[in-house]
């Protein structure tokens, strides 16, 4: 059993003139159920070009792997895109295990220099997946990846030939472009798969 960190979404209250981070509770329940306890990461920690406050949030709270949420596209919130910036780089000088979720997985392949892109068809859908795995999943995404990054490989793709699994070639780090989390009830093979990348 692993504390995994969870970055949030970030949501803009314009008539109370709030900013709040976000989560779902079934993405709780579902590292509940791969055997390990869900730690919310707040965006408010990490300031613009700084993240030092959520550095040493990390050393305090000693998470050992970091899971990348969905929400939000890349740009919406500059804090947000620091503090899970900030997250890749933690898990990756630590070797901690690290899970992308949709938004999670354009966030990981984007910071090792890949593109994104639009895409048509894989918003509020199921399709099956091809490659490593053959599951039918659920799509909310209009952003995809052009190209798998450097250093991973693709375990899964779309029938139409999009990305939809990605995986390090060396690290215990995957990024799934479908919601495992809101699925009723969870896939057994998909919280499995979780688990055994978070024990990795």
């Amino acid at each position: 059993m692993k504390l995994v960190a969870v970055s949030q979404r970030m949501d803009f209250l314009q008539d109370r003139e709030e900013t709040r981070d976000s989560l779902d509770q079934s993405l709780s329940r579902f590292i509940i159920d791969s055997g390990n306890i869900p730690i919310p990461v707040p965006n408010g920690l990490a300031k613009k070009d700084e993240n030092s406050g959520l550095i040493a949030w990390l050393k305090e709270v000693a998470p050992q792997a970091i899971l990348l949420s969905g929400g939000n596209d890349l740009g919406e919130f500059v804090l947000r895109d620091i503090t899970e910036s900030s997250l890749i780089k933690y898990a990756e000088e630590n070797s901690f295990p690290l899970l992308g979720i949709c938004r999670g997985l354009q966030m990981i392949a984007q910071y090792y220099g890949a593109a994104l892109k639009k895409v048509d068809g894989h918003v509020r859908t199921r399709h099956s997946l091809a490659g490593e795995v053959s599951w039918t999943v659920n799509s909310f995404h209009n952003l995809s990846i052009s190209q798998c990054p450097n250093n991973f490989e693709v375990f899964a793709s779309s029938e139409d030939g999009e990305i939809e699994g990605i995986k390090h070639k060396k690290l215990s780090w995957e990024g799934w472009m479908w919601h495992p989390e809101r699925e009723d009830p969870f896939r057994l093979d998909q919280v499995e798969r979780a688990k055994k990348l978070f024990s990795g």
